[in-house]
């Protein structure tokens, strides 16, 4: 029927800001209207940050935001601002900041309350509507918030205005003094010695519960692997990355029938997940298995590659090329259901998968039925394979998770068959559950477009496509760079764009006022361009790439604390200008800018490029040689800085089979500390305009030549793909 109250978030694109345009709260998007409103009427501010795929922001807004009675309240006494935080990451953290230094945790839902000019000075993160045993409610929150404001005015200003002193003073990164770089043996051993006393032993991962698919972590074993590979230390990063991968593949936090990860897993086992399902995750998943396939040559690490890359180009893929943002934790069970489930769309009943699969499976032990072999090697149990512990509102009661609990050749011998037979079965099975899947109410698709996780799933492409040898993968990665050279640049000011958004007939639309990139917008897109180019040889994916690099600095740069700031200066409404200190779910954004300012000043010539790589490592030395735990990737980037990258150039043409030869061999080879270029002998072109060395390098014999140069000083010609691969170990 028809929405008893609409709101201004009505007019948004955001799919997460529309989800609350029918509330009966009065709210206001983050904004000039609201803020004014505040100071006009001389209210308080409440802000609440949250995103589309969050089940604790579905829960808070069912309990809370669709109260018409808690509703009353917050417009009687607030100006309440709904912010999306994958759309405004700037908004996100700087009262992120404010929450955790307060209250030592945090998460979404957030929940802050604000002074009429923006200064935070109460807040947490979800709140139950009434009070409980354990917590305060919402509403008696609102209400005892309402009357500090009304009796103590001054108190609560004075109090917003030194809480936001001291967080200025303590989340300010800086150089101090004459800081250099830190040195990159003790930086990488510490961070190693970390990660390995974390290390789950038994299911990989580094930590016991909830557990996350941090990919910084895995790329720095990887790297720790490649300058250590003949010692023990070496071996056994190795073994913890590749372990990891393998464990997770087989859980549940794996989706078995659909493709993709999901978010992380609620226990030590990797089994039952929180459901969503991020692009960042896949786009960096992708990356490390490709990788991992490099290293070990294990055809199960990119089969899992393939399977990432064919559920994104199938469920989070826009027909202009773009990605889309996340699919939701939450679903209806039927088509008839009133409420929706966490897991409702991903897991199964014994019963359902016995109806689905009742087919005897020949040469196999006297009435066997396909539903036998597959519940079998997934873990499904009767009665739900579930921990009820995992499971507080007992959503997935009865159910299974799936989780591969042997392996092909155990299942295989179980019942007496080939493993290779086996494998065809149990992918017949998987078809069958997709089919019926697919007559399930689908999740809440978010289709908000981000130029920051578009550029780490080009990388994923870009990078698989180079380590497959798929070419169809590179493609699609060049497909996306276009679309964001279309929709999320803009050519006059030279500035990328935030975000963009399946609009009425699968359009591409843009907000009333765009919003403007931010440092990881830029930094993530330039890293995924240069990733393209070494994938493609496409040189315009590398002349954007520097563009962009220039424009960053231009926007982000501190000249007096080096390192780059995560938003531009000059916006009145954020209260903080801060520099992210942790790599996470994504790595922080000045961690992968080290690594990308080598890699331009590689391509460019650019020296000053390899300047500001080592400033940033000063400015964060303190951190990285007490916590480099905390900055695995920033931690890696050291090693990078101090090893200096090899220039691997192949001469010759890129359609020659002995080019194509040398260039698979690079491609093949896990070199973290490279990057490649092709000289295809066109003095015009922009590689020999940026690098007038280029010139003097030749093909021997007519064949294709390589040449490994460090600081532009090139090594004795190489035409054997045996000797190249020789050169190009750390």
């Amino acid at each position: 029927g028809v929405p008893r109250h609409t709101n201004r978030l009505i007019n948004e694109k955001s799919p997460y800001l529309l989800q609350h345009a029918h509330n009966p709260v009065d709210w206001y998007p983050w904004g000039q209207e609201a803020f004014d409103k505040a100071k006009t009427e001389n209210k308080l501010i409440f802000l609440s940050v949250g995103y589309s795929t969050c089940h604790w922001c579905h829960v808070m807004e069912e309990e809370s935001f669709k109260s018409k009675e808690i509703g009353e309240i917050m417009n009687k006494h607030f100006v309440c601002i709904k912010v999306d935080r994958e759309e405004r990451p700037d908004v996100d953290k700087v009262y992120m900041t404010f929450v955790q230094a307060t209250s030592g945790g945090g998460g979404w839902p957030m929940s802050v309350w604000l002074t009429p000019d923006l200064k935070p000075f109460a807040g947490g993160t979800y709140f139950p509507p009434e009070d409980g045993v354990h917590r305060v409610g919402f509403r008696t929150v609102l209400l005892r918030i309402a009357e500090q404001w009304k009796e103590n005015k001054d108190a609560l200003l004075e109090s917003s205005q030194r809480i936001l002193e001291a967080l200025r003073q303590t989340s300010e990164i800086r150089v101090q003094g004459q800081e250099s770089p830190p040195p990159p043996k003790e930086v990488m051993d510490t961070c190693f010695q970390q990660l390995s006393r974390s290390y789950d032993e038994d299911y990989g991962g580094f930590s016991k519960s909830p557990k996350f698919p941090t990919a910084v972590n895995l790329n720095f074993l990887f790297t720790y692997w490649a300058l250590h590979r003949t010692t023990p230390e070496g071996a056994r990063a190795l073994q913890m990355a590749l372990h990891t991968l393998k464990m997770m593949a087989h859980g549940g936090i794996h989706d078995h029938v659909g493709q993709g990860f999901h978010r992380y897993s609620t226990d030590q086992h990797w089994h039952v997940p929180h459901f969503e399902k991020m692009l960042y995750d896949q786009g960096q998943l992708a990356a490390m298995y490709s990788r991992a396939f490099q290293i070990s040559g294990d055809e199960f690490f990119a089969d899992v590659v393939r399977d990432i890359l064919l559920y994104v180009s199938r469920d989070l893929s826009d027909q202009t090329g773009g990605f889309y943002s996340a699919e939701d934790a939450d679903s209806y069970p039927t088509t008839t259901s009133r409420e929706k489930r966490e897991g409702a769309f991903c897991v199964w009943t014994a019963e359902e998968l016995r109806a689905l699969l009742p087919d005897p499976v020949e040469g196999a032990k006297e009435g066997t039925t396909l539903g036998d072999v597959f519940m079998h090697h997934y873990g499904v149990e009767e009665a739900g394979n579930v921990d009820p512990m995992k499971d507080p509102h007992q959503e997935l009661k009865g159910k299974n998770v799936l989780i591969a609990r042997c392996s092909l050749e155990l299942t295989a011998a179980q019942f007496g068959l080939e493993p290779g037979r086996l494998g065809a079965l149990l992918q017949e099975c998987r078809q069958r559950l997709s089919s019926a899947r697919a007559l399930r109410p689908r999740p809440h698709l978010d289709t908000k477009m981000l130029a920051a996780w578009n550029g780490l799933m080009i990388s994923g492409f870009a990078q698989a496509g180079a380590a497959l040898a798929e070419q169809g993968y590179v493609s699609r990665a060049a497909q996306a760079a276009s679309f964001l050279r279309t929709h999320l640049f803009d050519p006059d000011s030279g500035r990328l764009l935030r975000s963009c958004y399946r609009g009425k007939d699968n359009s591409v639309e843009q907000s009333a006022v765009p919003i403007q990139g931010f440092l990881e917008d830029y930094v993530f897109v330039i890293q995924a361009l240069f990733d393209l180019y070494e994938a493609s040889l496409e040189q315009g994916w590398l002349e954007w790439a520097l563009h962009l690099q220039h424009m960053q600095d231009k926007l982000f740069w501190d000249p007096k604390g080096f390192a780059y700031f995560s938003t531009e200066a000059g916006d009145p409404s954020l209260v903080l200008r801060l520099k992210d200190d942790q790599d996470g779910a994504e790595p922080t954004p000045n961690s992968v800018a080290v690594t990308n300012l080598l890699r331009a000043a590689c391509y460019s010539g650019h020296m000053d490029w390899m300047e500001k790589a080592g400033k940033i490592l000063a400015a964060f030395s303190e951190r990285l040689q007490k916590i480099p735990i905390t900055l695995p990737e920033m931690a890696r980037a050291t090693a990078m800085f101090h090893q200096t990258l090899k220039q691997v150039v192949i001469c010759g043409d890129p359609q020659g089979e002995d080019t194509k030869e040398m260039l698979h061999c690079v491609r093949s080879v896990f070199s973290p500390n490279k990057v490649l270029m092709v000289a295809d002998g066109d003095s015009a072109g922009f590689l020999y305009r940026q690098l007038p060395f280029l010139a003097s390098l030749e093909r021997k014999d007519g064949k294709a030549t390589a040449y490994v140069c460090s600081n532009f000083t090139c090594s004795l010609p190489v035409t054997s793909v045996q000797e190249l691969r020789g050169m190009l170990s750390p």
